[in-house]
Parts: C-alpha cells; structure tokens; sequence
C-alpha cells in the first residue's frame, strides 16, 4: 500500500496513541526512565555487558572477543540478555547504567568504583583506550578511525531505523519511506565501497574499532543477515569492496563468536544467550542446551 493512498494530516499538536505503531508497540513510548523494580545480575569477571545480538549489540560482543584474542585476560566478561521486547531494558537497573534505555550496557568493575558506559560508539573507545589496541593512539590515523566510527553512528540510524523498520517492520508498506531511506541506504553503501575501494578497512590498511562498529550494519546486510529480501531490494552486488570487506571481517573468529553472544533467534547453533566463559561457544549454545 502507498501513503499516497492514505494521506495524512499532522495535527497540531501531536498525542501518542497506545498501542499504535506495529510490532514495537508495546515497549515504545514518549517518555523516559524505569517502569519497574529490576536488578541486574553480575557475574564473576571485571566486564559485565548488558546486551542482544542486534547490531549496535554484536558491536561491543565483537570487540571483547577481539580483545580476548588478542591475548588481553583483563578483557574476560559475563554477557546477560536484555529482551527488549520483553521490556527489560526500562528495569530500574538498566536504566541505572543507561538512562537512554537502549542496548549494549557495559559495566566495568575492574576498579574500586563500578564504571558505567553506554552508547555502542563510546563502548568501543573506552575499550580501545583501557585497552591500548584497535584504535591509533594519535595524529591522522587516529582521526580517520574516530571519523569513521562517527560516521557509522550518525548513518546507520537512516539504515535501521530508516530502512529496515519501514522495508521489515512497519504494519504498512510506505512506497515513499522505502524509497526516501533505500535511496540514502544506497548512497550509504556508494560511501563505504569507495572508502574500500582504496583501503583496506574503513580507517587505513589496519583493522579498528571502526570496522568493528560497522560491519554489524553494514557488512551484514550484504551478507542478507539483516533483514529479508534486503540485500536483493538494495541490489548489493553493486559494491564489491563492500562485499570484499564484509567477508573478510566475517570470517574472523572473534566476529563468529561476538555475533552468537546474546543472541536470542535464529540457527540455535548460532544462539548464546547469556556468555561467562570462552567454554560456553562450546558447550552452551541453544542447540547443545536443547539436545
């Protein structure tokens, strides 16, 4: 169906109708803040990462696993679902550690006082930085990661948000939002192939936390791991290096095990829905549990 169709005029003020808005409905409103009494449970490592296998989750997952390989004991976490669509992230202590409401959370208890730190984007840096690796620690290199990873804060919204909420699951079908956000989905991905066409990775010919925070957008959409139908509907094959880069990313280990951390749906071989040690990848996937 066409919005043409069903034309709409915006009042002139706007009031939220409950219960509108599709698959969503029953977590999204206007306001912020906790809706009920719920502690967060706290493993035995230093990180505690409160997460779902959505991209900007698959990010922070990702980069402990990066972390890990690189040898960094100090980088060891406990990963605990938060089912969104069960509402858990307006518990009274999620909100605590991310007033926003919003998946992945980190806590680091390495210190005599609890760290908190949200935002997917901050995550990685704070990381890289505790760390010492992943990220430049100066000059021009530094800045073309810092650029990069900003950039894929500020655009993968229009892609998200934007273009898989309206192509997979808005109630209706809008000609006009689909077209207004694959258009800027595509020019998204023209941006990134000619970026790849003469670097290796998104900051240079090293591999950064850049790469990292985009891949689970990006590199997965034309891997058609994000949303049905997309990665044909956006014509993928139109942007080699795109592809060229999402497959190398994809077949590091650390990818194949963040993107399994939390993750509630899917290939049960694929499902870790909570992670407290290396082990787990082994031992207690979806499909071994089940067994």
């Amino acid at each position: 169906m066409s919005d043409a169709a069903t034309p709409y005029e915006p009042p002139k003020v706007w009031s939220w109708k409950q219960g509108g808005g599709g698959q969503f409905a029953s977590i999204n409103r206007p306001t912020a803040g906790a809706t009920a009494e719920r502690e967060l449970p706290v493993g035995r490592h230093p990180l505690q990462l409160y997460s779902l296998a959505t991209p900007n989750g698959v990010k922070v997952a990702v980069m402990l696993e990066e972390l890990l390989a690189l040898g960094h004991s100090g980088a060891e976490y406990d990963a605990w679902p938060i089912r969104i669509g069960e509402g858990d992230q307006f518990g009274s202590g999620f909100v605590a550690v991310n007033p926003n409401s919003k998946i992945p959370a980190l806590v680091d208890r390495s210190g005599p006082e609890p760290v908190r730190v949200f935002e997917s984007g901050s995550i990685l840096v704070y990381l890289a930085e505790k760390f010492g690796v992943l990220l430049p620690s100066g000059g021009a290199a530094r800045a073309e990661v810092l650029s990069w990873l900003f950039w894929q804060m500020g655009s993968a919204p229009f892609l998200g948000g934007g273009f898989g909420h309206f192509f997979s699951y808005a109630p209706v079908k809008l000609e006009y939002a689909i077209d207004r956000y694959a258009l800027e989905s595509k020019r998204q991905l023209d941006v990134l192939n000619q970026r790849l066409a003469e670097s290796r990775f998104l900051g240079g010919e090293d591999y950064s936390i850049a790469d990292i925070a985009s891949w689970p957008w990006y590199g997965q959409l034309v891997q058609d791991r994000s949303y049905p139908g997309a990665a044909e509907f956006l014509a993928v094959h139109e942007y080699p290096h795109v592809r060229r880069w999402a497959d190398e990313i994809g077949d590091r280990p650390a990818v194949k095990r963040g993107r399994m951390v939390n993750r509630l749906s899917g290939d049960p071989a694929e499902q870790l829905h909570e992670r407290h040690d290396a082990a787990d990848f082994e031992t207690r996937t979806q499909d071994k549990l089940s067994a």
